[in-house]
């Protein structure tokens, strides 16, 4: 068993992420704890609770990271894209995209609970990058919207976005002919945008 002063707090932060990250690649989180966290990294249960402060803000951590991932291709996607409604559907479909590559990391990032407590300011600014790329296409696609007209038009697209995702990752479409999501999607961008940009 590793001591506390085998390593940094860095590199254990680091190799506790990962760890957890590599789980994720197979199985889903719900079968995982911080004692096996601790025993696949070889250390003690509490030397992680004295590190992330609790298991909770350990998965916080996690999810973070998944943010920042799919952040980033998001980045990537809208560097390569100067049209504004093009921009929307090709993050629509980025997210389509992560959540079935991604899948059980994905599903930790909706299920994760901060049981009560207040959700950190690292993670609420990460939560508002997110959404604020959506409003910013939003209103550059319809600038005499007000702000609060966005903000509801970037969370009917995201709900609507995420609720395919969600039947098609899982597979719950429950239909006789194969659906396709990202199809769905297009679907959904196309009537919305039309009556946003319309109106």
């Amino acid at each position: 068993m590793a001591r506390r002063n085998d390593h940094s707090r860095e590199e254990l932060v680091e190799m506790t992420l990962n760890c957890v990250e590599e789980y994720l690649n197979t199985q889903p989180y719900h079968d995982l704890s911080l004692r096996k966290v601790a025993a696949q990294i070889g250390y003690v249960p509490s030397t992680l609770v004295n590190v992330f402060g609790s298991y909770n803000i350990l998965l916080l951590h996690v999810v973070a990271r998944t943010l920042d991932d799919l952040r980033n291709q998001a980045q990537q996607k809208l560097t390569g894209t100067s049209n504004c409604r093009d921009a929307l559907f090709a993050l629509a479909h980025l997210y389509l995209e992560f959540a079935s590559q991604n899948p059980y990391r994905w599903q930790l990032v909706f299920e994760h609970s901060m049981k009560g407590d207040r959700l950190p300011d690292w993670q609420s600014d990460r939560i508002q990058s997110m959404t604020g790329m959506l409003e910013s296409l939003l209103k550059r696609l319809s600038p005499t919207k007000s702000d609060e007209e966005v903000v509801e038009a970037s969370r009917v697209l995201w709900a609507g976005v995420h609720g395919i995702t969600l039947l098609a990752v899982d597979d719950k479409f429950f239909t006789s002919v194969p659906v396709n999501g990202a199809e769905l999607i297009d679907n959904l961008l196309t009537g919305y945008l039309k009556s946003w940009i319309d109106a």
